[in-house]
């Protein structure tokens, strides 16, 4: 054994790392920045802050694009997910450039700006739904990121549980659950139906969503054909339905518990957006993405060959000692906040923008509606598998009850 790459029984889907994924990455780190791992197949995990963001941007040599190695399916998980082809996240250069050509300008902090009207719209939905009654599952209450893009899409937002409860069940339950092969036998089937059959109708009837704007787009010279638009669909559903949903509620769950932060925030609420780059960097909601090795490399010492598949753990490099001072604090005046939790280089998330205007209105929305809200613990239930993205499946909670403010 190469005593650069040291060795651990490690399984990042596995039961004693879902127990506690901030001791389960401190102890890989103490191992060094680069740890083998026999668990599905054989993987490297990149622990620390710098190994992790230098591979991230080396797409060339860590590729996220679909192959053969470790299996089929979703390239950026270990093991691979059975989806469809995600675009541009699973393209590497020069292709992935010529989808994010016309993605990044729908996304710019001016284009998520034009959006805040319909976030705050959602929010105050949501919480009104709930508001009266004293208590609920804040699990529901998170759901607002996917309304937010099944709408943003042009899709039936009255079908976000359906689309949310789908992905999360493929990214967030075990292996062989039997909600995970639900999702994939009926669900999946039903969304790409949905999908395909909204693309039809936008290429002759567009309707001033982002499907319509998609349908509309080009790339090398040739309008993007349905399967692109597809892919490309079904990746921000992925995205959308998931990581915000993640970091809001961890972070409620954590001010659930620290009262003297939550009132804080609740009196200074201008501080909230430093604060969330805090959760994000705390909560990591995308805990960790896979690449494939292309070519022989070496990373702090530990040389890959072509074929390696190797795990990039954000959560792990956002609580790197060398990175962060006291990283396990939770400073929400922390500035510089250089964490990973979006990802780095050409892959570093679109939808930042977008995820950070989301969590900051939802946040601020409890925080004034339902400031003495209360955690029922015995009722908080993990998801199941935290290997990709962290969070709860039920967060349920009692509080004074309010008033509704939308009109009815």
């Amino acid at each position: 054994m190469d005593e650069r790459c040291p060795h651990a029984d490690f399984d990042h889907h596995g039961a004693e790392h879902n127990a506690n994924t901030v001791a389960s990455y401190r102890a890989m780190r103490s191992l060094g920045p680069v740890v083998r791992t026999d668990s599905h197949g054989g993987y490297y995990v990149l622990t620390s802050y710098d190994a992790v963001f230098e591979a991230a941007r080396e797409p060339r040599v860590f590729s996220s694009a679909r192959s053969s190695v470790g299996g089929e399916g979703l390239a950026t998980t270990i093991p691979k997910a059975p989806v469809h082809l995600h675009i541009p996240v699973e393209l590497d250069p020069p292709e992935h450039r010529a989808y994010r050509r016309f993605l990044n300008p729908v996304l710019t902090p001016e284009a998520v700006e034009s959006m805040r009207a319909r976030v705050e719209e959602l929010t105050t939905l949501f919480l009104d739904e709930v508001i009266e009654s004293g208590s609920c599952d804040f699990a529901s209450i998170i759901g607002v990121p996917a309304a937010v893009t099944i709408d943003w899409l042009g899709l039936p937002v009255a079908d976000w549980p359906r689309y949310s409860a789908a992905h999360h069940a493929v990214l967030a339950e075990a292996l062989d659950s039997p909600r995970r092969r639900h999702a994939l036998e009926v669900d999946f089937p039903w969304m790409t139906e949905q999908i395909r059959s909204a693309i039809t109708q936008r290429r002759t009837a567009p309707q001033g969503d982002m499907i319509s704007y998609l349908v509309e787009q080009e790339v090398d010279g040739r309008p993007l054909d349905d399967e692109e638009v597809f892919s490309i669909v079904e990746l921000l559903i992925s995205g959308g339905v998931g990581t915000t949903a993640s970091l809001v509620g961890q972070t409620l769950v954590h001010l659930g518990r620290d009262t003297d932060l939550r009132a804080r925030l609740a009196d200074d609420r201008d501080l909230l957006p430093r604060a969330v780059e805090e959760f994000l960097r705390v909560f990591s909601p995308a805990q960790a993405l896979a690449r494939t090795v292309t070519q022989p490399t070496e990373v702090a010492g530990c040389p890959l060959e072509a074929g390696d598949r190797v795990l990039l753990a954000w959560s792990s490099a956002n609580r790197d000692v060398e990175q962060f001072t006291d990283p396990d604090e939770v400073d929400v005046e922390r500035w510089p906040n250089r964490h990973l939790s979006f990802g780095a280089g050409v892959h570093r998330c679109a939808g930042a923008h977008l995820a950070r205007l989301m969590s900051v209105t939802m946040l601020r929305e409890i925080l004034e509606r339902m400031p003495d809200y209360r955690l029922q613990e015995e009722g908080l239930a993990p998801y199941a598998t935290n290997g990709v993205n962290a969070g709860w499946r039920a967060i349920p909670v009692t509080f004074t009850p309010g008033f509704r403010l939308a009109e009815q």
